[in-house]
């Protein structure tokens, strides 16, 4: 997928996520009769703009990482006397805390109906069956088997591949026992096994929460037959054609494209006389791959890709509910990621696990690139699942975020007066400094993933 695409999938996820936010705090605010003088979607100059017969101003704006309700307000300018009952700051502590606290509510409520969405529809996936275990690894030290399906987790059910790493995802930076469920191949005869944790962590670059444990799940093999030829790619320049069966490649048989794969990645640069199948016919063929670099490992290309390969129908799970389950499990799913996002908040400020694994608008935009392309209800789950994330940071006791005007509140609601200028102003510049750092910090992680 393109950038442009990527760019696209971002501002339309971003911008759902920023007007579901906003529009929580200027519905409650409506309803508590405070007057909105601004409803923005974005910063800077103004790409739209009207307004309501109530005088507010919507604005959709240059930059659309962001937005914001203005409210008439004294300690933002002159109120006339005769509007002063309309002030945010002259309301009831009570109607404050409501309407500082409906924008990530509002976050809540959208993650709950992308979710119900997602489990009417269904969710399909592939059963996590263990083809393989690393010797010596925390799956093999547990007493995982090839052939078994791992079907939960710490009692969480995996079953699919997605849910599986989702529930690894949540263990990251612990140590202790964790709980693994396994079926026996053609039985229904269930094992509890335990694997032993030791601040588990994985690298930020490459996170592979299942890999990371010493399996190897099953996957059907592509045959090595090119369904994909690179313009301008060695594979082209070789003579290859999409078609072709790779047979052998310097003497070593090929039985699948995997083995293939293989091959080319250990020889950047190295040139490899191969025999292939074409139109009945075997032909032999000298290709070098190019050198490429990433993530600190260099590897050969060629440039060709496979076709899909169709999974059997014993491993293929869907998983599908009705109206009233499905809002359920969405408000489970919903609650349960919450919990997991503020866990690794915590893991992260003792060390636990790296910083690294913070993302910034770069990763964002490329995720919501790739959900999209594997189709909605992908695009809906990454949706839901980043307006938790903001539902949750945005309710951290930090000032200039939602959390910190919440402690504000809160401190008054039981002094019975707010506090003092000075203080709430040293509050805001500091959490101003933490906002800035973290979004530095974020968007550095993202650079260096490039």
């Amino acid at each position: 997928m393109g950038w442009l695409q990527q760019v696209f999938y971002f501002v339309l996820v971003l911008g759902v996520l920023i007007t579901f936010h906003e529009f929580g705090h200027f519905w409650v605010a409506r309803r508590c009769d405070v007057r909105v003088l601004r409803f923005s979607i974005g910063f800077g100059p103004a790409l739209l703009r009207w307004r309501d017969r109530r005088g507010t101003e919507f604005v959709v704006a240059a930059l659309p990482l962001g937005g914001y309700v203005k409210m008439l307000d004294e300690r933002e300018g002159e109120v006339p006397p005769a509007e002063l009952q309309h002030a945010f700051n002259q309301r009831p502590v009570g109607q404050r805390i409501a309407t500082v606290a409906a924008g990530p509510l509002a976050n809540f409520l959208l993650a709950i109906l992308a979710y119900w969405i997602v489990f009417l529809h269904g969710v399909q996936g592939v059963a996590p069956v263990v083809a393989e275990v690393v010797p010596g690894s925390v799956a093999a030290a547990a007493g995982v088997r090839p052939g078994q399906e791992i079907v939960a987790v710490d009692d969480g059910a995996t079953p699919t591949v997605q849910a599986l790493g989702e529930r690894l995802v949540r263990r990251l930076g612990d140590s202790g026992l964790l709980r693994l469920r396994v079926r026996e191949p053609d039985s229904n005869v269930i094992l509890e096994l335990d694997a032993e944790l030791a601040r588990w962590d994985l690298d930020p670059d490459a996170p592979d929460p299942i890999g990371d444990l010493g399996l190897v799940l099953f996957r059907p093999k592509a045959p090595a037959v090119a369904a994909v030829i690179e313009p301008g790619s060695p594979a082209e320049q070789a003579g290859l054609r999409v078609g072709d069966r790779i047979l052998a490649a310097d003497g070593a048989g090929i039985d699948d494209w995997e083995a293939w794969v293989a091959h080319v990645r250990d020889r950047p640069e190295r040139t490899i006389l191969l025999v292939i199948e074409r139109a009945g016919q075997r032909l032999e063929l000298a290709v070098t791959p190019r050198r490429v670099t990433a993530n600190g490992q260099v590897y050969g290309q060629v440039g060709m890709a496979a076709e899909g390969v169709e999974w059997p129908a014993e491993y293929r799970r869907e998983v599908r509910y009705g109206p009233a389950a499905a809002l359920a499990r969405a408000a489970a799913t919903t609650w349960d990621n919450s919990a997991m996002i503020l866990a690794s908040i915590g893991k992260m400020l003792v060390g636990d696990i790296s910083v690294r694994h913070l993302s910034g608008p770069i990763t964002i935009a490329k995720v919501a690139g790739a959900s999209a392309e594997y189709g909605v209800v992908p695009l809906l789950q990454f949706m839901a699942l980043l307006s938790v994330s903001l539902g949750v940071l945005n309710l951290l006791p930090i000032p200039v975020l939602d959390g910190g005007h919440l402690m504000y509140y809160g401190v008054e609601a039981v002094r019975g007066k707010p506090l003092s200028e000075q203080v709430q102003e040293l509050g805001y510049r500091i959490g101003l400094s933490l906002v800035i750092g973290l979004m530095v910090l974020a968007l550095y992680n993202d650079v260096l993933r490039l």
